[in-house]
């Protein structure tokens, strides 16, 4: 087994996660984890490290103190500010200065504010962070930290077509606000759609027309990321559209949307690893 530099290996130490109304993550240590940490309380300290890429070395820690709850557990808080740097977090134990940390496990998960996130504006910038358990069964943050974002609020997927309904947060739509289509690796190439904006200026739809994503008669597969920019004036960025408000950290395995045949090619809308939304084209 390979372990990571100053980690303590066969853990089973575990923290619930509860979520308020204002993002603050509150983190509990269960009983048996607090046991454990009797004789060293006072200098325990929860550790969430932001996950490198590959290959590259860890560059940005964040210590939170663990302080006695009325019950008996130790508490660690991460408050709204400041903001995660968007990521994966990897959740760990320091129980005291200089000892190997060690990685916690999941226990309850109470993340019911959540769930209609979607249904509040967000101001700039836009933070999201959702506790969730890893493949092999740790305790992580995924956070999002993003300038503006354009949340999907509904699909609807069609033989030829889809009608995408969203909601702009951060930022409201101008004059001249077009959705694009960038086909990934294209050199350039860009569809661009006129949205119905709804009169608050941050609610609006749009559909694609599968036929144009395909009219090429390419091989192989494309892939094209959607954005909305907010309006025409110069320096006005684009913002990506996909789904983060809610209690789902990776939604790409678990909301798979239809697929349809158009000209020979599937045509499937997903979300990507990052929640991002994209349509795939496949000729082969």
């Amino acid at each position: 087994m390979i372990m990571e530099p100053g980690t303590a290996s066969g853990t089973n130490l575990r923290a619930d996660c509860t979520v308020d109304a204002d993002g603050r993550i509150t983190f509990a240590l269960q009983p048996s984890s607090t046991t454990a940490l009797q004789s060293s309380s006072a200098t325990a300290h929860l550790l969430l490290r932001l996950r490198p890429k590959k290959g590259q070395p860890e560059k940005t820690l964040h210590a939170l103190d663990l302080e006695p709850a009325e019950d008996g557990r130790l508490r660690a808080v991460l408050h709204p500010q400041p903001e995660l740097a968007e990521g994966r977090w990897d959740v760990y134990l320091l129980p005291e200065p200089g000892a190997p940390r060690q990685r916690l496990r999941p226990g309850l998960r109470d993340l019911r504010t959540l769930v209609d996130g979607h249904r509040s504006d967000r101001q700039a910038p836009v933070a999201v962070r959702i506790p969730y358990a890893t493949k092999d069964g740790y305790l992580a943050v995924r956070a999002w930290l993003r300038a503006a974002h354009a949340e999907v609020e509904g699909i609807d997927v069609r033989d030829r077509s889809m009608t995408v309904r969203a909601r702009l947060h951060g930022v409201s739509l101008a004059e001249g606000a077009s959705v694009r289509l960038r086909l990934r690796g294209g050199g350039g190439t860009v569809l661009n759609l006129v949205p119905q904006v709804e009169e608050d200026g941050n609610g609006f739809r749009f559909t694609v027309a599968f036929g144009e994503l395909v009219a090429d008669g390419g091989t192989g597969n494309r892939v094209w990321d959607l954005f909305v920019q907010a309006g025409s004036a110069e320096g006005t960025a684009s913002v990506r559209i996909g789904r983060l408000l809610d209690d789902v950290a990776d939604r790409k395995e678990i909301f798979v949307l239809p697929a349809t045949d158009v000209g020979g090619s599937v045509v499937r809308p997903y979300y990507t690893v990052d929640n991002d939304l994209s349509v795939l084209a496949d000729r082969t």
